[in-house]
């Protein structure tokens, strides 16, 4: 009996073997199918990724590098780890890759081990001005080995204040700058960046894990010829798994390597590193790029129809695909706002907004982001409506029933993934 229910288990699929997680993945599934998802660090990633993310790469241990293996029987998996490294490498013209890194908070970790000794100084992006946790929270690992200053930026525009920045790190004399964060709707300059850095003496990393999608497509400057390192997830606006890599210069090659394994990991997650080549190569396409077009201007209406409907946008736009509400001139808190969105299939995130004064848990303001919706179809005149929605969402006295009923509209309007179950199967 036990021989034969081993056997059942060798060939049977996830509904037979645990339909409780099937059946929570379902309906996750249908969750995303009946929300319109603003999430700026989310996206839909394609089919054939999710196929090798679901792939037998998962069997196998790998710990090291192509060619340096602590494992026997790692040739086909060499291949596939190099490949990967090949393609992002000349998808971003640089000159070495580290594509191991499980998520993008290790990224940056591994640079960190790579370049710096405890108690260093950091000079990065205040969170609450937009930075990453990553880059300096006090309960962040980085904040508790590292001495963090933070810049942030000016009170008249909201963007980035090259004073400040020149003039922290004049006193400060960082080991380490950072560019580039979470919530910061504007270009990120790196090459200004270059020259604060090189003033000073100190490395540079660009974080670009929001925006590495708009570079891969020539749409926002790409920060690696002008950065000792930069770092990425590959699930926000490069629409592929949930990970991250590290590109940079040759000279620390060898201390990134080793940064990741065995500083941070052990075996590499062969399956997701498939995944990452498959993503690096759509990311190389002609429509990849009319797909990145396509965010950059579903952004740019969002933010311009918010603004015709009253609500404040920080900077006044976006050069993103990402914009965040200013809700202090009104009754609303992020978190409020958030959870009235919620209510008529709009998903959304709080989001702390330069000078808050209210707490992290609490926020005046959203992060609204365009990946997700471009992906499954959305254009202009979707995200104008849209727009109408979370304007009427948070006026007085809103129809939260027909507001509903115009989401589920707009999400019928743009199927997502028509006959996929919410794992590795299709419907039959």
């Amino acid at each position: 009996m036990a021989s034969e229910s081993l056997d059942l288990y060798r060939s049977a699929g996830l509904s037979e073997v645990d339909p409780d997680i099937a059946a929570l993945l379902g309906r996750e599934l249908e969750r995303q199918r009946g929300t319109v998802e603003l999430i700026a660090s989310e996206n839909f990633t394609w089919p054939g990724v999710l196929e090798a993310l679901g792939s037998m790469a998962t069997n196998k241990y790998a710990e090291g590098y192509p060619g340096k293996r602590y494992y026997g029987g790692c040739e086909v998996v060499d291949e596939i780890e190099q490949l990967a490294i090949d393609r992002v490498k000349a998808l971003f013209g640089a000159e070495h890759a580290n594509v191991q890194a499980h998520a993008g908070a290790m990224t940056n970790t591994a640079v960190y081990l790579a370049c710096l000794e405890p108690g260093d100084t950091i000079l990065s992006l205040s969170l609450a001005h937009g930075g990453h946790l990553s880059h300096g929270l006090k309960v962040n690992i980085s904040g508790k080995l590292f001495n963090i200053v933070s810049y942030g930026v000016s009170r008249d525009d909201h963007r980035i204040d090259f004073d400040q920045v020149r003039a922290l790190a004049l006193e400060h004399k960082p080991k380490l700058i950072i560019c580039g964060g979470s919530a910061y709707p504007r270009i990120v300059e790196a090459d200004r960046f270059r020259e604060i850095a090189d003033e000073v003496g100190a490395l540079l990393l660009c974080d670009m894990a929001h925006f590495a999608g708009l570079v891969a497509a020539g749409l926002h400057p790409n920060p690696v010829p002008y950065c000792d390192f930069v770092t990425s997830t590959t699930h926000k606006t490069l629409a592929g798994p949930r990970a991250g890599f590290i590109l940079c210069k040759a000279e620390h090659a060898q201390a990134v390597d080793r940064g990741i394994f065995p500083g941070l990991q052990g075996g590499p997650l062969l399956h997701t590193i498939a995944a990452k080549a498959t993503c690096f190569k759509l990311a190389a396409s002609q429509p990849f790029k009319a797909y990145q077009r396509q965010v950059r201007a579903n952004a740019d209406r969002l933010a311009a129809d918010l603004l015709a409907g009253g609500l404040d946008i920080i900077t006044g736009g976006t050069d993103t695909h990402l914009l965040c509400v200013d809700l202090r001139s009104t009754e609303w808190t992020g978190k409020d706002a958030e959870d009235r969105l919620h209510e008529v299939q709009v998903t959304v995130n709080k989001n702390a907004i330069p000078f808050d004064e209210r707490p992290p848990t609490v926020t005046s303001g959203l992060r609204l982001g365009s990946p997700a919706v471009t992906m499954r179809g959305f254009d202009q005149e979707d995200m104008a409506e849209v727009a109408g929605i979370i304007v009427a969402a948070l006026a007085e006295n809103a129809d939260l029933e027909a507001l509903r009923a115009r989401s589920a509209a707009l999400c019928a309007k743009h199927p997502l993934y028509p006959g996929f179950r919410g794992y590795c199967s299709y419907e039959q």
